[in-house]
């Protein structure tokens, strides 16, 4: 009976290695443009799943249970990083009680500690508005970012799933042949932009700006997360003037009063660009979200 007993708990346990050998590597992506490309490198080998949505801002998110339970089981978080998240994503970290994905574990990935970070501040203090310590945190809006925070993903997966690593590796190589075809075409069809004047309502193209060397003339904001009066944009219109925007651009999610606001007054075209995956209809993943913000970027321009 004994032996029976022992043949029967070895069996389970052999299972059980089985299962685990052959479970999914499961990723909790703070924000749909990582989600998109923790899938492309994953494949079947991932299940990944997205804590926001294309219309949400992502600086203000609800730690919902809902999510508290998805990071709970998550083998590996994606996040944005450089604070973009810091109102949320450690709320949820801590009440998941999973030791895997805690930062500084292999379990937790920052895309912005992969990349140059531009805009960091000289001051910190409130008083600017939302301003973030370790620099601007939207680095997806240049292309050229995610192939490098793609590279380090790729190895931060196959480290935790070894099994799949030829897979991962194999799927990014394929994924990033693709993409870089795809930036020699977004370069040359944008080509035209270089050295334009833009206004721009939030910081959150300040990484797309600096790829198309676009001039930034104007911001909406006043200060980063606080919406302009009236009176702010009138100034603006009228500061602007002697060097009018080609266009301003504002993302899906925010607000649309600023922007369309501003671009009435001073006869701007306003460029309303899908920023994530899933931002506009054409937006399905990461290829077609920079091919409809480019179709948006030169239909606003001409």
């Amino acid at each position: 009976m004994k032996t029976l007993f022992r043949s029967f708990a070895a069996l389970c346990l052999l299972l059980a290695w089985h299962a685990s050998a052959l479970a999914a590597l499961n990723i909790f992506a703070t924000l749909p443009e990582w989600a998109a490309l923790a899938q492309e490198i994953g494949g079947d080998k991932v299940k990944v799943f997205a804590a926001t949505q294309a219309l949400q801002d992502p600086h203000h998110v609800e730690a919902r249970p809902s999510l508290i339970a998805r990071a709970r089981n998550a083998d590996l978080v994606v996040a944005g990083g450089a604070d973009l998240e810091v109102g949320w994503l450690p709320v949820i970290l801590r009440e998941s009680g999973n030791s895997r994905i805690q930062p500084g574990s292999p379990g937790y990935f920052e895309a912005a500690s992969q990349v140059q970070m531009l805009e960091i501040p000289g001051r910190l203090d409130r008083a600017d508005g939302d301003v973030h310590a370790q620099g601007n945190p939207h680095v997806h809006t240049d292309p050229r970012n995610i192939i490098k925070v793609g590279e380090a993903l790729t190895k931060r997966m196959a480290e935790l799933a070894p099994a799949d690593a030829a897979a991962f590796q194999a799927n990014w190589r394929a994924f990033s042949e693709k993409w870089r075809t795809a930036l020699t075409r977004w370069e040359k069809s944008l080509a035209s932009l270089k050295g334009q004047p833009v206004a721009v309502q939030h910081k959150n193209f300040t990484y797309l700006v600096a790829w198309l060397g676009l001039k930034e003339v104007a911001t909406l904001e006043p200060k980063p997360g606080v919406e302009p009066s009236a009176a702010y944009l009138g100034k603006l219109v009228s500061q602007t003037a002697s060097q009018k925007p080609r266009l301003v651009m504002r993302a899906a999610y925010d607000s649309p009063r600023p922007a369309e606001w501003f671009g009435n007054e001073a006869k701007v075209a306003v460029a309303v660009l899908p920023y994530t995956v899933g931002g506009s209809e054409q937006a399905k993943d990461l290829i077609s979200l920079f091919d409809d913000t480019a179709e948006r970027l030169l239909k606003s321009a001409k």
